[in-house]
């Protein structure tokens, strides 16, 4: 006899949506644990701690990454909520229990994530550990006295970056007594951030090596495709892999939600952004503990702010209150206290940019909407991990208009089993590396010995640097020249030692920094510039003190900026032939003019006015792929502005898809398209790394090229628009303003090459 399967409190609201709105359903069953015991080895110190915070168990991966971590470099990827910092944290403790002089290290990508691992460290209660967070709160008198006395250091990349490596003498007796390294949320550090990371973790690596020892990583990751390759190419060491999860897993239901369409000729769609609002109302209201992600720091603020009118619309002001948003922006004690009020229930929702996506503590919930995609699958994973620790939980996906939002509404299946993506990084691209081996240099000279740890390459990039006049050489050794520690002109989250201050003209603050690559397009005058979660206006760039003087502005407008781009090919790494066309990998020198920007709209994207901007030329060079489209392909030859607005859309299409590759964003992709190349004399399309140097998202496009090709083609046959729209072959970031743009010539353009 069949059991009844309990009601869920959302059960009404998805049934009645069912065949508009509700695109997809789809479950995930329970997992049993495997539990383990406590290891008899495991130090009695460190047994007598877990038994106080009732933990007389493991899960099997703990166990295992015990025994790993022992046995050398470890990274370990399970499931959100499944115990991964009792993982790395029992190996530590052992060491630091058993062993009084020993030193550890621990790597967060936020500030949050060390303080709430602090707290649980506290919880334990062991004489034997003396843990501190050192990072940019950490008052500068107590800084020496953890240096001294901490055995176990909670800080982030960047401090290790600015205040630790540099002033590595005053950390000699943590940098010869240090036996761990933990770098938490190892998925974080991709694409530029993750090389520049890789590079300080080399720096680490060489100065603990001059202070007579080797320390052993531990490395967390959410589930990714490639965790291995990450972890050795963050850490450049052989790694060893937990992959089995061992914890419990409640039951999960997931539910893929479409705004209804509006205009099937333009393919606009209701906001997402009020579906979402719409959708937590109803939660809240059934008692559902819920919390709503986006990435936009202005969407938190309007979708907390449209449910909680809903809400006192529907007369429960009372529930009204008991939805927060949660953003940057925020000072710390602010975002703490709504972390409490979540954790302990005071709160029933809170809308969240991915601040709250990795693992920080926030107690038991019941429901994760996730607002648009949010980039990659596996931070989708962990979005909706977030639900349903203990009980049946609810995922839920709320489409946006863009491209790759509805091409997924139309393969729900192929969304919901797609696979995690690889991460990517590269840690030689010149942008960064080149400026981190000056650093190094400072901290120690360069010499032949550092191979193990700089990499093979070295000595050819410090022998540039000198031609460049950043190093000197003097007896096989290379040394810094000029004043000041380079390490302090590094940025971990730009690929440019260059750099714009953005200060708000009233009080003369510096608000913010925006890269040089970046500075023309977003501080042109009348951009408007978001920081924080507020809008302001630029007034002022400054080009000769590289700065722009922004004010607080409230306007119903953003601005779009419109692009002259040319590329030029420096060197061809790679190069075969797919998909009927001439395919090529290498670097390419992007030649970008700033000349004018739009006022668009806020509520309906309508575009208001263009204006001219006069702005120099900026150049930078770059990882990109391109084709050249042969005459077979192109028989039946195309009018002009045809090919060129068929081109266009074809080289958006792709970009939109290449996400799907690589483990980025479209908006660190940028493409030119062009009827006739004056370099390969055919109509060629580029696809470039938006960051100078690029650090390997076009690489991953060049070797799954064919995939990428059909994707673009069914992405844009499946549109029901009649001739394009932002679901297919318009770009937020044209800087064309999306012309020319010919939606038919591009399918029958991709669908020759898929045939071919």
């Amino acid at each position: 006899m069949a059991v009844a399967r309990a009601k869920m409190p959302w059960t009404d609201l998805l049934e009645a949506a069912r065949g508009e709105q509700l695109v997809a359903q789809s479950r995930l069953g329970a997992r049993k644990g495997e539990p383990r015991p406590v290891p008899r080895e495991l130090h009695p110190a460190v047994r007598e701690a877990l038994a106080r915070v009732g933990i007389d168990r493991l899960y099997s991966h703990q166990a295992e990454t015990l025994e790993s971590a022992f046995a050398g470099h470890t990274i370990v990827t399970t499931g959100t909520a499944s115990g991964k910092s009792l993982a790395f944290n029992l190996p530590v403790l052992h060491t630091l229990a058993s062993d009084p002089s020993a030193r550890a290290l621990y790597l967060y990508p936020m500030k949050a994530l060390a303080q709430d691992q602090a707290r649980k460290l506290s919880e334990l209660r062991a004489r034997f550990l003396r843990h501190a967070i050192y990072d940019g709160d950490t008052p500068r008198e107590e800084r020496r006295a953890i240096r001294r006395r901490s055995n176990l250091i909670l800080t982030n990349p960047d401090m290790l970056n600015v205040a630790i490596l540099p002033h590595h003498r005053q950390w000699g007796d943590v940098l010869k007594n240090l036996a761990w390294v933990v770098i938490d949320e190892a998925h974080v550090y991709r694409g530029v951030f993750g090389s520049h990371v890789a590079n300080v973790l080399r720096r680490l690596r060489r100065l603990a090596n001059a202070y007579g020892t080797e320390p052993r990583f531990i490395l967390t990751s959410a589930t990714i495709a490639n965790p291995l390759e990450l972890a050795e190419r963050l850490t450049g060491v052989e790694m060893r892999l937990v992959d089995r999860d061992g914890a419990p897993a409640a039951e999960r239901q997931i539910a893929m939600w479409n705004p209804p369409l509006l205009d099937e000729d333009t393919g606009a769609r209701a906001s997402a952004l009020s579906e979402a609002a719409g959708l937590l109302c109803e939660l809240v209201q059934e008692g559902v503990r819920t919390i709503c992600f986006l990435k936009s720091r202005r969407g938190v603020e309007l979708i907390q702010k449209f449910a909680r009118l809903r809400l006192e619309d529907a007369g429960r002001p009372d529930l009204a209150e008991r939805i927060a948003p949660y953003r940057a922006g925020y000072t710390p004690a602010q975002r703490r206290e709504i972390e409490r009020r979540l954790a302990e229930g005071e709160l029933l929702a809170v809308v969240a940019t991915d601040a709250l996506e990795l693992g920080i503590d926030v107690g038991d919930l019941d429901a994760a909407i996730c607002v648009t995609f949010p980039g990659t699958v596996a931070s989708l994973r962990q979005m909706w991990g977030r639900a349903g620790r203990r009980g049946t939980g609810l995922a839920l996906y709320v489409a946006g208009e863009d491209a790759l939002d509805q091409f997924f509404c139309r393969h729900p299946s192929e969304f919901l089993e797609r696979a995690v993506e690889s991460a990517i990084l590269d840690y030689e691209s010149e942008e960064i590396h080149l400026p981190h081996l000056v650093a190094a240099a400072y901290e120690l000279p360069l010499s032949a010995a550092d191979a193990d740890t700089l990499g093979p390459r070295w000595q050819a990039y410090a022998e540039r640097l000198v031609k460049l006049g950043e190093l000197r050489e003097r007896g096989g050794r290379y040394l810094p020249r000029g004043e000041g520690f380079p390490a302090a002109r590094l940025s971990l989250r730009s690929s440019s030692l260059d750099s714009f201050a953005v200060i708000e003209a009233e009080g003369g603050e510096m608000i913010g920094t925006v890269e040089a690559a970046r500075a023309h397009s977003t501080l042109h005058e009348g951009a408007v510039y978001l920081h924080m979660g507020q809008s302001y206006e630029v007034e002022v760039l400054d080009l000769h003190n590289r700065r722009a003087l922004v004010r607080p502005f409230a306007g119903d407008w953003y601005t779009q900026p419109k692009k002259e781009t040319d590329t030029f090919i420096e060197q061809v790494v790679a190069h075969r032939s797919a998909a009927g066309v001439e395919l090529s990998f290498g670097y390419v020198s992007v030649t970008e003019e700033v000349i004018a920007y739009q006022r668009k709209r806020v509520s309906d994207h309508e575009v208001l006015d263009l204006l001219p901007v006069e702005l120099p030329e900026q150049r930078f060079v770059t990882q990109a792929l391109w084709f050249e489209l042969p005459e077979p392909l192109l028989r039946e030859e195309f009018p002009l502005e045809a090919l060129q607005g068929s081109l266009h859309a074809a080289e958006h299409a792709q970009i939109a898809v290449l996400p799907l590759i690589a483990m980025c964003d479209r908006w660190d992709i940028g493409g030119l398209s062009t009827a006739l190349h004056p370099q390969t004399g055919r109509p060629t399309i580029f696809i470039y790394d938006g960051h100078p140097g690029g650090v390997g998202i076009t690489r991953a496009g060049y070797e799954a090229f064919e995939s990428l090709v059909d994707d673009a083609r069914r992405l844009i046959g499946e549109c029901r628009c009649r001739s394009g729209c932002p679901s297919c072959v318009q770009s937020p970031k044209c800087g064309n303003l999306n012309e020319p743009l010919n939606k038919r010539g591009a399918l029958e353009l991709l669908t020759r090459m898929h045939a071919a």
